[in-house]
């Protein structure tokens, strides 16, 4: 190379880092875009295809009723699969939360196809559970896989997984911003991990648009009356939340206690499964109803609209605890709105709100207070049911997040900040440690 070449290009080096110690934030936005919209395009795809197979088992199935005659059958080959086969991935959501905390070894790819098969076959055959903590797991064992490639480092690995978590919920439930914060507070109570925010952000903005771009459709709710915000619909709100925040906490421990006594009583794990299908399909036979199987999703829609019995908030939380602490894969997230939405449309024979408004209220109340995520839910119900309900869902959300105290449906979460200073001695354990 000549001299004059030479000093050229030495010239353009001197520039380039010029220019980058003028704008720093550059290299990290490219690398980081490019790394979400990688994971954008993965989780997006692989969430439309989740989603359009959830839809076909669930018709499949309300049309062969007689298939949950086999859910025994289906949860025995579930705990058979993951016993000798996913040992080390059965912890689910709360690896994912346990590799942010404490990175070890990448999450094995397996997690994502052993999950899906896990949740369709749980759906297919009547178990009563949802689908984000499906959504969760596959983004994340996904995303993870690409931590060698890109040579990350630990603090970016957290971040690379934060990212994964937000794309996997925003896109399977197109929420694109709850999708984002709840990435980026469901880890840690009490505490946002800002240095995650624009990976987060632009990894689940991109996955909603590769699901909407497969021409997948989510779910539309409505609620038809939005009453002026005045002192009494607030007071209103306010009773509402703390109901919601007790149903809340009441299903966190209990899910806990149910998946202990499992455990306990039913040494071989393959077998929980099968006597908690055994469970479930008996009890459909006997109360002659799928309405509590499954999502749910018809009877959540019923909740906006009319005003429903008090049980059956009560009867979908039973089926879901029994299906999901015996071993059936899906997620929490679904049954909760279920929960939510029906205990706030009963409500509605006490509190003097529209009966779609408490439903809505309830759809992501419970959910916050389970998860300990109420930014996340707030934004939901904004995406959701729109703006004007923004005010009465953040009242009914942060009220049920402190009502339903150090409790979640994640023992791996953190507690960054306790909820009340009495609490004060339980920062910086997880959610396990501090019930200790």
């Amino acid at each position: 190379m000549s001299y004059n070449k030479q000093k050229k290009s030495f010239s353009k080096t001197i520039q380039f880092q010029v220019f980058f110690r003028k704008y720093p934030a550059i290299p990290y936005i490219t690398k980081w875009f490019l790394i979400s919209s990688i994971i954008g395009i993965c989780v997006g795809s692989a969430s439309a295809g989740f989603l359009v197979s959830l839809d076909w088992v669930t018709s499949f199935r309300e049309s062969h009723l007689w298939l949950i005659t086999f859910l025994p059958i289906s949860g025995l080959l579930i705990g058979l699969l993951y016993t000798y086969f996913g040992k080390d991935i059965e912890a689910g959501n709360n690896l994912l939360l346990d590799s942010i905390h404490n990175p070890k070894e990448t999450i094995p790819f397996r997690m994502a196809p052993f999950v899906y098969l896990g949740t369709i076959a749980t759906h297919f055959f009547g178990g009563s559970a949802g689908r984000e903590g499906t959504a969760l797991q596959m983004a994340g064992a996904i995303a993870d896989q690409f931590t060698k490639p890109f040579k990350l480092n630990i603090n970016e690995r957290k971040i690379l997984l934060i990212a994964a978590i937000s794309a996997g919920f925003g896109s399977v439930f197109g929420t694109p911003l709850a999708g984002a914060i709840f990435g980026l507070e469901v880890f840690l109570i009490g505490r946002i991990r800002y240095n995650a925010i624009f990976p987060a952000f632009a990894s689940a903005i991109l996955a909603d648009l590769v699901t909407n771009l497969w021409q997948v459709k989510h779910t539309h709710y409505h609620i038809d009356f939005i009453p002026h915000i005045s002192l009494l619909p607030i007071l209103y709100s306010i009773m509402a939340g703390i109901a919601f925040g007790l149903c809340a906490a009441s299903f966190s421990k209990i899910i806990q206690t149910t998946t202990t006594f499992f455990k306990t009583k039913i040494v071989y794990p393959p077998l929980r499964p099968f006597i908690g299908g055994i469970i479930v399909a008996l009890a459909v036979l006997i109360i002659g109803t799928t309405r509590y199987i499954g999502l749910g999703i018809p009877t959540i829609l019923q909740a906006f609209d009319e005003q429903l019995p008090m049980y059956d908030f009560a009867l979908k939380m039973a089926f879901t605890i029994i299906t999901l602490s015996a071993g059936f894969k899906g997620g929490e997230v679904t049954p909760l709105f279920f929960i939510g939405a029906t205990l706030g449309s009963a409500l509605s024979l006490f509190i003097p709100l529209p009966t779609g408004l408490l439903a809505g209220m309830g759809f992501v109340a419970v959910f916050a207070g389970a998860t300990n995520t109420p930014l996340a839910c707030m934004l939901m119900a904004i995406e959701i049911f729109g703006v004007e309900c923004g005010i009465y869902a953040a009242i009914a959300c942060v009220v049920s997040y402190l009502l339903s105290g150090h409790n979640s449906i994640y023992n791996s979460q953190v507690i960054g900040e306790v909820k009340h200073s009495q609490f004060e001695n339980h920062s910086g354990k997880t959610i396990n440690e501090a019930k200790n």
